[in-house]
């Protein structure tokens, strides 16, 4: 898959998607990188500790995030893309489910949408996304964590998602899928895809794995945002076992270190 100017090898490697929040009230590190120069410090930080993307959100999803207008998140993004482009060579991925910011950050020079509704909330989200021959990552999520059966649903989700890229024209090797750890779950529903991300192989596309000091892991360890580095790497490891091409993490230089020592384990 290309994404950018960048080839990723996703049947032999697992890349690493580092968080750049450009927000006030995001729940690890609200506040931190929402001025230009702190968040290219901290884009440079990640680069050097081995990031591969550098995924921008201007708005915090976390539970009972305020929803900002969309001017309001263009402006905390699209200064952020344009000079990240500008300063560094990484592929760099747009944050977001809204139509207008996913175009804002697209000319702003964004390689890759992430849209944690899968393109569901706002379909324009995906017709822009093909305009610019962007990559997209889809993950799964639902308003309530209501399921007759739970893995079954889940998969169906996904291939609404992905029949939403495909009416927009976007070609099957634009497409990663996410299962959205902490989106529409139960704490046991969370626990349950993590361990059982293969099913998610039938579908065909590359997986993207973000469970980066989640609630899951604070719930099962009993620990605070800031103190849940071990248990990520926890599922950084599961997640490389279970064929992810991809994680998405605040802490780069541990989980790079996690994914080489566990494909050196399993190279053998």
């Amino acid at each position: 898959m290309k994404i950018g100017n960048k080839e990723f090898d996703l049947n032999n490697h697992c890349y690493i998607m580092g968080i750049l929040n450009v927000t006030p009230d995001s729940f690890s590190d609200g506040g931190k990188y929402n001025n230009l120069s702190a968040a290219l410090k901290h884009t440079e930080e990640m680069i050097r500790d081995g990031a591969d993307i550098i995924d921008v959100g201007g708005e915090s999803t976390r539970p009972g995030h305020v929803v900002i207008s969309d001017e309001e998140e263009i402006e905390r993004v699209t200064p952020v893309i344009e000079a990240i482009k500008r300063n560094f060579d990484v592929p760099v991925s747009i944050d977001t489910y809204k139509g207008a910011v996913a175009l804002a950050g697209l000319q702003a020079g964004a390689d890759l949408v992430n849209d944690i509704w899968g393109f569901k909330h706002d379909e324009k989200v995906a017709e822009y996304t093909e305009k610019y021959g962007a990559a997209c990552c889809l993950m799964h999520n639902r308003k309530e964590a209501v399921y007759e059966d739970f893995q079954k649903d889940f998969l169906a989700d996904l291939q609404e998602c992905v029949a939403i890229a495909h009416k927009a024209g976007i070609a099957d090797d634009r497409i990663i899928l996410d299962p959205g750890v902490g989106f529409g779950k139960t704490y046991e529903m969370n626990l349950e895809i993590i361990n059982h991300l293969e099913i998610m192989k039938k579908l065909g596309y590359p997986i993207l794995l973000g469970t980066s000091r989640k609630s899951v892991i604070g719930l099962t360890l009993d620990l605070p945002a800031d103190e849940r580095v071990e248990g990520t790497l926890v599922t950084t490891v599961m997640g490389v076992m279970k064929g992810c091409s991809f994680v998405r993490v605040h802490d780069i230089k541990e989980n790079v270190r996690a994914v080489r020592m566990t494909e050196a384990i399993l190279s053998r």
